[in-house]
């Protein structure tokens, strides 16, 4: 009778220190990620059209799940395609971007703008990482589509960082886009996760997280954060076109990331990689025209695949 009895009092202290450690596993991701999510960014610094010579209509979406999403329209007589623009997890403004609607103007190519969820005058207080932020592409794109001077025209998803990583997302879950451009994109929040970790933690510690990760996430924006993510979308594609761009020593989205991204993707994809620590890819974001090799590398993508009607 002892004996049983001892056997169930270790059962269930063994039950009791297993699921501490399931909390404490989930609760670690939630702490990293809380301070960076849970909050509605209000830029420093924003540019207007005018700043760079050309004019912009602002109007305004809302998404499926209720939020009012900010964009500028940048418009052209006869577009080849229209390129929608997202920015980053805290920065710059997608405002950042009018230096390229003028580039893209210049070249027979409309844009449109738009700050995602929880960023400047778009409504939201969480960011949600990538896992919803497509439906509020897919808002903007439903817009675009409804509208007589942009039927039958091209859309091209162009993002940055967190918001390359979105653009992914939402070529995978939107049939409407019809290619992508991304720049210093993550291959997965989990990944960038336990990058971040390991470079700060035991590496076998930052092993064991990485799944409560996809967990707090899942938690955290109400997703299934296993289905939804670049890595995974990426390989939705299907025959649309694509240009992945990163720099080699990214110390903000590792390199590891556009080679889990470059593996997952069909054969057919474009690829750009810089030399250096170079998470916007150039010296000179808001003026594209003046790095040549990245101005003509995006340029020549365009051309080829969204070379407008002959």
């Amino acid at each position: 009778m002892e004996k049983s009895k001892r056997k169930k009092v270790i059962l269930r202290a063994g039950a009791v220190i297993i699921v501490l450690l399931i909390a404490l596993f989930t609760y670690i991701p939630f702490a990293v990620m809380n301070p960076m999510v849970g909050r509605h960014v209000d830029f420093d610094e924003v540019w207007s059209a005018s700043d760079f010579g050309i004019t912009a209509g602002l109007f305004f979406v809302t998404t499926e799940d209720g939020l009012r999403i900010a964009a500028h329209e940048v418009g052209t007589e006869n577009p080849k395609a229209v390129i929608v623009c997202l920015s980053g997890i805290h920065n710059p403004s997608v405002t950042a971007f009018f230096g390229h609607a003028r580039f893209f103007k210049e070249h027979g190519y409309a844009s449109v703008l738009f700050e995602m969820r929880a960023h400047g005058a778009s409504d939201g207080d969480v960011i949600c990482l990538g896992y919803k932020e497509y439906l509020d592409t897919k808002a903007v794109v439903e817009r675009i589509k409804a509208q007589a001077a942009y039927k039958d025209v091209p859309i091209v998803v162009f993002g940055l960082s967190m918001g390359g990583a979105s653009a992914i997302n939402s070529i995978g879950e939107i049939a409407g886009i019809d290619g992508l451009i991304s720049l210093s994109a993550y291959s997965s929040w989990q990944d960038v996760f336990y990058e971040g970790m390991s470079a700060q933690a035991p590496v076998l510690l930052a092993k064991i997280v990485k799944p409560f990760s996809i967990l707090a996430a899942s938690l955290k924006f109400g997703v299934n954060a296993w289905r939804v993510s670049p890595k995974n979308e990426i390989a939705k594609l299907g025959e649309r076109p694509a240009l992945l761009m990163h720099s080699r020593g990214d110390s903000q989205v590792q390199f590891a990331n556009f080679e889990r991204l470059r593996l997952r993707a069909p054969g057919h994809v474009e690829t750009f990689v810089r030399e250096g620590d170079r998470h916007f890819l150039t010296d000179s974001f808001t003026e594209p025209e003046k790095d040549a090799e990245y101005s003509q590398k995006l340029l020549e993508f365009l051309e080829k695949h969204f070379p407008g009607k002959r």
